[in-house]
């Protein structure tokens, strides 16, 4: 006893030292994780970013070069002098032009000479030649196609915002230069771009010709831009010059940045977007700040009472040696009766169904298998998952947290439908007395829970009459309700299961809903079906009860809310085949879990679908917002940390994102309270194949919306 004594002193000792060093080890490790993940979620937001802004710079361009080539046509093999005839007609065009594109200040077209014939600005123009502009001398020896100038300031008597000038040659019929047709676009519109799209502290962007020459520049600089080709930045994208990503101090303001770039398809112009390092690791420091304004206060605390503890301990040991004794001796035979009723149960039969995995496992593994006894212990194994899934299910229809999927059914149709498969279960030696209504009994349940309780039921009522006797099953509308159901709108259905077996004591039936409870021996059940019917009951808004005498049989009843006829399912014509080819249908898969990931992720690019997965809902809203005519279908996972899979779909379903979703879930509190909704759900543990028969009808149904639509 004392030696017990001395070592609770010298544990408490040490755990008062444990409590400062493992949260400083705590605090250090995740510190370390939590920077490595900030870094690559900024990746993860330079990325989209970047995706972006070379989207709006691609589309401005084409849209100029598209209108630079419709003006060509129009002066196409024109004189001169045609063109001064027409230019209050043309002037009036360009103005058009201009007014209609935000991103344009003017447009003009000149002669071989480099003097304005038209502009979008004044009618008629001034005598001014331009040919020392970029914009014009790149074209008059030869066709270059579209060129992209340098940023410029207006010449007199032109004013406003510095320009940058896209141009076209215009040539002759026998392809002589005869002039120019160019567009002048403002960076500021660029400017203005970034700067509503980058809200974010520390947020940059810059757009420049692979010359180095800048065009735009976010924030803006009071100085000429323009990188040199042979410095830091232009040897980075000389490695890899279609896109990268760098950590570099940008030399036009000396601020370290990490930069992602991107080249814009037919045009010799880069875009970058990226983040302040010091911004980055401002978020870093507010992630570990929120640690330490929570982790300091709980260390103390903890410390404090330890030591407090500590001193209360040396001088009250006897006391509390006694104290621990009796709750020692409570709280053991509380574990050895609750422990006694699951190991003997759940234990039991999840070690046999775990052994029939174990051992078809290591039987597939044996050189030489034949395909029969290969396809043989496949079998066997999907069929101890099965039995699995079904155990894990019981527990959480007690528990009212399993998925229910609810849908319309007569009561009595689906009794009469498990007729042959209760006699094959119940046996030869119980006779079986059915009694169904003329009328249909419609309720609004989860079939498949529905039969899991009426076998449950019927199962122990064979089990009470040891193999032999009599089971009546009776369905009608319930004249009378239990006290605990309130008056439903359309009356209520009950489903009566009554044995001839040996009965129930008064002193168990307070009991027999219970889990775990059962007085079977250890192996033969695990006290689950019976607390299966009572949570299905209570979870789809119903009741059961039982009645019970020694000697003379058991009844159970099962109440279901009814509703009315009109809510009657049109028969439909059964499918043929099961359709789960991807056919390059785009899915995005949001799952925490990455090896449960990866396992769907591989199993549907097997089957042809293009897959892109994230790890957690934010990450896929931002996608959907980014561009969600990627993705044909949504695959998300419901229970995650921070935004659950139901809080995507519904925030989905909120912004007019027309992209449908697809919910996973073994256990779920939210769904269990709230339903799925319109979402449709795929339940734990699921196969590839009933997962893309899911993920095909929903996307195909989409697109048939959209055809439609349009």
């Amino acid at each position: 006893m004392q030696r017990a004594q001395r070592n609770s002193l010298k544990l408490l000792q040490w755990m008062m030292a444990a409590s400062l060093a493992l949260p400083i080890a705590l605090f250090a490790i995740a510190a370390a994780i939590s920077y490595t993940s900030t870094n690559d979620i900024a990746d993860r937001e330079i990325e989209r970013t970047l995706d972006v802004a070379h989207e709006h710079a691609l589309k401005v361009f084409e849209t100029i070069d598209r209108s630079l080539a419709e003006l060509n046509e129009v002066v196409r093999s024109l004189p001169d002098e045609t063109i001064r005839v027409r230019e209050p007609a043309l002037h009036r065009r360009l103005k058009r032009l201009t007014d209609s594109l935000p991103q344009l200040k003017s447009a003009w077209i000149f002669n071989a000479d480099g003097k304005a014939l038209v502009n979008s600005l004044v009618s008629p123009p001034p005598e001014l030649s331009f040919a020392d502009r970029d914009y014009f001398y790149a074209h008059v020896d030869q066709s270059i196609g579209t060129f992209i100038g340098t940023a410029l300031t207006p010449r007199p008597p032109y004013q406003g915002a510095r320009f940058f000038g896209v141009s076209r040659r215009r040539d002759a019929d026998d392809g002589r230069f005869i002039g120019v047709i160019q567009a002048s676009v403002l960076p500021e519109y660029f400017e203005s771009f970034y700067a509503r799209i980058g809200s974010d502290p520390g947020s940059f962007f810059a757009m420049g010709r692979t010359d180095g020459a800048l065009l735009a520049h976010f924030p803006r600089l009071d100085h000429d831009l323009r990188l040199d080709p042979g410095g830091p930045v232009g040897q980075k994208i000389a490695t890899s010059p279609e896109h990268g990503l760098m950590t570099i101090a940008w030399p036009l303001d000396g601020i370290e940045r990490r930069i992602g770039y991107r080249r814009i398809a037919e045009y010799p112009i880069y875009v970058s977007a990226g983040l302040e390092s010091s911004a980055i690791r401002a978020r870093w420091f507010a992630t570990m700040g929120q640690h330490l304004v929570f982790g300091i206060p709980a260390t103390a605390l903890l410390f404090l009472l330890l030591a407090f503890a500590f001193r209360r301990t040396q001088h009250l040991q006897a006391e509390a040696a006694a104290r621990r004794e009796a709750e020692d001796a409570l709280k053991h035979s509380q574990r050895l009766e609750a422990l006694g009723q699951l190991t003997g149960g759940v234990a039991h039969d999840f070690n046999n169904l775990l052994t029939v995995i174990r051992a078809s496992v290591d039987l597939l593994n044996r050189p030489q298998l034949t395909e029969e006894r290969r396809q043989r212990y496949i079998t066997a194994i999907a069929d101890a998952v099965a039995r699995a899934a079904k155990l894990t299910s019981q527990l959480l229809a007690f528990a009212r947290r399993q998925t229910l999927k609810p849908e319309v059914f007569d009561v009595g149709q689906r009794m009469q439908s498990l007729h042959d498969m209760l006699a094959t279960l119940l046996g030869p030696a119980i006779e079986i007395v059915t009694r169904l209504p003329a009328e249909p009994c419609l309720v609004n349940a989860d079939a498949g829970q529905f039969e899991t309780a009426l076998i449950n039921m019927a199962t122990n009522a064979r089990d009470a009459m040891q193999g032999k006797g009599r089971i009546t099953f009776e369905v009608e509308a319930a004249t009378t309700i239990p006290d605990t159901l309130a008056p439903g709108a359309h009356g209520y259905i009950s489903v009566t299961v009554r044995d001839t077996g040996i009965g129930i004591p008064a002193a168990r039936l307070g009991r027999i809903f219970e889990p775990f409870f059962t007085t079977k021996q250890v192996g033969h059940g695990t006290g689950l079906g019976l607390s299966q019917v009572f949570g299905f009951a209570r979870q789809s808004g119903g009741e059961v009860t039982v009645t019970s005498e020694v000697g003379q049989g058991s009844t159970f009843s099962l109440y279901l809310p009814r509703v009315p006829l009109e809510l009657r399912p049109q028969r439909q014509a059964p499918s043929t085949a099961p359709a789960v080819a991807g056919s390059g249908m785009s899915v995005l898969v949001v799952e925490d879990n990455i090896e449960l990931a990866n396992f769907a992720a591989d199993g549907l690019t097997e089957l042809g679908y293009s897959i892109t997965l994230v790890d957690n809902a934010t990450d896929a809203l931002a996608e959907l917002v980014v561009d969600a005519d990627r993705f044909d279908v949504v695959f998300s996972d419901v229970v995650m940390p921070g935004m659950t899979g139901l809080d995507l779909a519904q925030a989905v379903r909120d912004r007019g994102i027309g992209v449908p979703v697809v919910l996973t879930t073994g256990y779920s509190q939210a769904l269990s309270q709230d339903g799925a909704a319109e979402f449709d759900l795929v339940q734990k543990p699921y196969s590839i194949e009933e997962l893309s028969r899911v993920l095909h009808r929903t996307a195909r149904l989409r697109r048939v919306r959209d055809g439609a639509a349009e």
